[in-house]
């Protein structure tokens, strides 16, 4: 049981790292923005390629894994500046279907449909993180770096620019602001963060192939941000934690695998809906999706 519970703990951190800072684009920048799951696969597969392939320490795999995602993320952003709301939605979907398809057709390098296996445990400063114990920790210094980051960010006066540009673009655009700079920044903090997650989710689970990515993944996250509250770093961690901890409880439902697994997205999904229709600021939240 104790296995169990570092486990669970473990994925949590994982996700806290991707929901705050999604939630910083997705809550605090109000950028209807489908593509975090691509940018975490991105942190994945560059931080596994740059150590088995390339023979780069973990602390560099893991800092160019986040400025990899962060460079796509302001790529987006930039090539789809004339789109907002419903159209920017489905423009950055479009994107996540793109990297789901190159994973898995660019076999030289990511191996396609077969994945990535043996992905070494993290080595920093020759000290290698070979338990689940340590890693837990190291993850949850990650997780407290991202969430106190995001946090002081959010409460800058870049911050408060970057809800201005959510609120009122034209005012802020006004009042003197580079809305399109403001936004480029906003999508390469998140990208970034959203890179270090998929590099600690990599050398976590040391196996990951582009299934691991898909849209199932995305309706998780933004069940969990929207559950926690848009725009609130304390509604993020919160959010994380409830819906892990309940898809974790229905593993002790006496059901088969193949009803569980169906079931499990059943209810994120319908979580996600009621929240949406009955409180779209969710429990700690600023602000509702635009």
């Amino acid at each position: 049981m104790n296995a169990y519970l570092t486990h669970i703990l473990i994925i949590i951190c994982i996700y806290i790292i991707l929901a705050v800072s999604y939630n910083f684009l997705l809550g605090n920048g109000g950028m209807l923005n489908l593509a975090p799951i691509a940018l975490f696969g991105i942190g994945a597969y560059t931080s596994a390629i740059t150590t088995m392939q390339l023979g780069i320490p973990y602390l560099s795999a893991l800092l160019l894994a986040g400025i990899i995602s962060a460079i796509f993320a302001t790529g987006l952003m930039y090539s789809t500046k004339h789109v907002k709301g419903d159209y920017l939605a489905l423009a950055t979907l479009g994107f996540s279907y793109v990297v789901v398809n190159i994973l898995l057709n660019w076999t030289s390098v990511t191996r396609g449909s077969l994945g990535i296996p043996g992905i070494p445990k993290p080595s920093i400063f020759g000290i290698t993180i070979s338990t689940n114990i340590q890693y837990l920790i190291f993850v949850g210094v990650l997780a407290a770096i991202t969430t106190l980051c995001i946090h002081r960010v959010s409460t800058s006066r870049f911050g408060r620019a970057v809800e201005a540009c959510r609120d009122d673009e034209e005012g802020a655009k006004m009042m003197g602001k580079n809305t399109f700079s403001i936004q480029l920044q906003t999508n390469a903090i998140s990208g970034f963060f959203m890179g270090i997650a998929g590099s600690a989710y990599a050398h976590y689970i040391s196996f990951i192939d582009p299934g691991s990515f898909m849209l199932l993944e995305l309706i998780l996250l933004l069940t969990m941000i929207i559950v926690g509250g848009l725009a609130s770093t304390k509604g993020s961690v919160t959010g994380v934690i409830l819906i892990i901890v309940l898809g974790e409880a229905l593993r002790f439902i006496d059901l088969p695998s193949s009803v569980l697994g169906p079931l499990r997205q059943i209810i994120y999904a319908s979580i996600l809906i009621l929240i949406l229709m009955n409180k779209p600021k969710g429990l700690f939240g600023r602000t509702s999706i635009q």
